[in-house]
């Protein structure tokens, strides 16, 4: 009986220091959008934080953007037959919680590794790109324009070249300014244009 009630009063402890740490200290598994993103974690990594060089980074992303995107995708505007149907289920669970959920999750860098000759190269063509997207990446949500700091390499260079042959948001109005401005740019430099944006913070 000593022995039980010991045992007994051991367990009542530790699950009194769970609560107590979890009240203390709350992980990105705490917050109620995260059941809502579990499925994003599949391609996006544990927490938004992507670790491949084509899929972006949710982390930190601003709930507006991220809301557009899903809105975007799930209505067919942005083709991409793998997410359209993540962002239609995104749109029926909640896409304001999912969105705060990894606007709140702290952004970690990327971890493809650059090429620091490319990414001064980058620096030097990207002197068009600063009139909407600003001096340090950063964008202007006033005008909708995202952040593009920090994200992996591949997926900025491969929405370069989508912007540049049309196949991303076809026919927007909104962006023939930026895909007039593409076309104008070597595909050449993409890489380089993609490694610098990668590189800043």
């Amino acid at each position: 009986m000593g022995t039980m009630r010991g045992r007994l009063i051991v367990l009542l402890a530790f699950v009194g220091s769970l609560t107590m740490a979890g009240a203390v200290t709350a992980g990105p598994l705490d917050p109620p959008g995260y059941q809502k993103a579990f499925s994003c974690s599949a391609c996006h990594g544990f927490a938004g934080n992507s670790q491949t060089a084509t899929t972006p980074i949710l982390a930190g992303m601003a709930p507006w953007y991220f809301k557009k995107t899903i809105e975007d995708y799930a209505s067919g505007k942005r083709p991409a037959a793998e997410m359209e149907p993540f962002a239609k289920m995104v749109t029926i669970l909640s896409v304001d919680e999912v969105a705060a959920y990894f606007a709140a999750q702290p952004r970690q860098p990327t971890p493809i590794k650059l090429d620091p000759a490319a990414v001064e190269r980058g620096r030097v063509a990207s002197a068009p790109c600063v009139v909407c997207h600003g001096p340090n990446g950063k964008g202007d949500a006033n005008r909708g324009i995202p952040d593009i700091t920090g994200q992996p390499p591949g997926y900025l260079q491969l929405q370069m070249l989508k912007f540049k042959a049309d196949t991303r948001s076809p026919n927007d109005p909104a962006l023939k300014a930026l895909k007039t401005l593409m076309a104008t740019i070597p595909e050449t430099s993409f890489g380089d244009l993609a490694a610098y944006y990668s590189s800043l913070r």
